[in-house]
């Protein structure tokens, strides 16, 4: 039998290193998967690695794949800092490319740039007031935030689907789901004259240097780790954990609407039920390959974005489906989940524990032998009792 042991000290080098780890076990499956599927793994790992990185086009669409993921994964990897398991991104970005389509649609072509900031900031108070939810539930009542945020992605999603239905319907457009083009005063600007990559981007990389800079330079950085490490040590400091609650959760309700918003204003130009992919549920793997910082998650989001990219290399190229990007997802959760509890704790055969054991009953049994064997005055006053 095998028992787990926690490590009496966690090896920083491994942490850092697990997520290579992680990546290298994922690429190691993955060719025994593209082996069975018939197709040559050198040629697989080659479309979905290298080829999004090979030309200024394809990497122009794995910076479109990559902001929503980064402005996500930032949010989410403050929050699982202060220990708060908040899985609601998705929904969150969902009610943000709503509302920022509900003001989109509004505007003509003699609108002002004003109109696209009022887009954006539309998102971004939707994904608030959308995470604010879960938060206001879990602080009243106690709720757990795993199971709302979840439950709030499937009604952020109706919500959606409601709204390209419905009210955001385009009148012209023949029963399709979706809203009208929205017009260029309410587009993001983009990158360069021939590809789809906007300054949505930019701003994400400086949300995440910023983000990093307030995590570790900062008392609310310093407030919000002391929490998510040792709840009783922050109570014992005089900490708000409910100012740090609301803080974090309302900080990543706003990314992830921005990042909704962000895509429904720039490379997509329209409100569409497709809007997303699975940005906010693969923000989560984002988040941890990032080791939860913020700096680190601008290099995970590109890895993960290349992923996104490769699979609409992979059909054209190589015939395969795109759910091989899900269990490209799912084999990189688990493994990078395993290295981690492997730096945390160690598996030993139940005998060295049964060993260890007799052990420390034996030195317990030494310590507890009547002291009159130790003590011949205490034998004598026995004795002569």
């Amino acid at each position: 039998m095998l028992s787990i042991q926690p490590r009496l000290e966690n090896s920083k080098l491994m942490a850092w290193l697990s997520p290579f780890i992680a990546v290298a076990l994922t690429l190691a499956v993955s060719s025994l998967l593209f082996t069975w599927l018939g197709v040559d793994p050198v040629k697989a790992f080659n479309v979905f690695v290298i080829q999004p990185f090979a030309d200024s086009y394809n990497f122009g669409e794995l910076l479109v794949k990559s902001t929503p993921l980064m402005l996500c994964a930032i949010g989410l990897a403050l929050c699982y800092r202060a220990n708060i398991w908040n899985i609601g991104a998705e929904g969150q970005l969902l009610v943000g490319a709503v509302a920022s389509s509900a003001v989109a649609i509004h505007a003509s072509e003699s609108s002002s740039g004003w109109w696209l900031v009022l887009a954006l900031c539309a998102g971004m108070v939707a994904g608030m007031l959308w995470s604010s939810i879960p938060t206001w539930l879990n602080r009243r009542f106690h709720t757990n935030i795993i199971l709302t945020t979840i439950m709030l992605n499937y009604i952020g999603f109706y919500v959606l689907m409601w709204g390209v239905h419905g009210p955001l319907a385009d009148p012209q457009g023949f029963g399709f789901p979706e809203s009208v083009m929205f017009v260029d005063p309410v587009l993001l600007p983009t990158l360069s004259d021939s590809g789809r990559a906007s300054i949505s981007i930019v701003i994400a990389v400086v949300v995440a240097l910023l983000s990093g800079v307030m995590l570790y330079k900062t008392l609310p950085g310093f407030k919000l780790r002391v929490l998510g490490s040792e709840s009783a040590a922050a109570k014992y400091a005089g900490f708000s954990e409910n100012r740090i609650v609301w803080g974090v959760m309302l900080f990543a309700g706003a990314l992830a609407g921005f990042a909704g918003a962000a895509e429904v204003t720039g490379p997509i130009g329209q409100l569409v039920p497709s809007v997303s992919p699975g940005y906010g549920y693969a923000a989560i793997i984002v988040a941890y390959l990032g080791r939860l910082n913020p700096i680190g998650v601008i290099v995970s989001s590109l890895f993960m974005g290349a992923l996104y990219m490769g699979s609409d290399l992979a059909q054209i190229d190589l015939n395969l489906p795109t759910a091989v990007t899900g269990l490209f997802q799912g084999t990189l959760l688990f493994f990078l989940l395993a290295c981690d509890f492997l730096i945390g704790y160690r598996i030993v055969p139940h005998r060295n524990i049964a060993k260890a054991a007799a052990q420390t009953r034996d030195a317990n049994n030494s310590a507890s032998e009547p002291q009159s064997k130790h003590n011949p005055t205490l034998s004598n006053e026995e004795g002569a009792a």
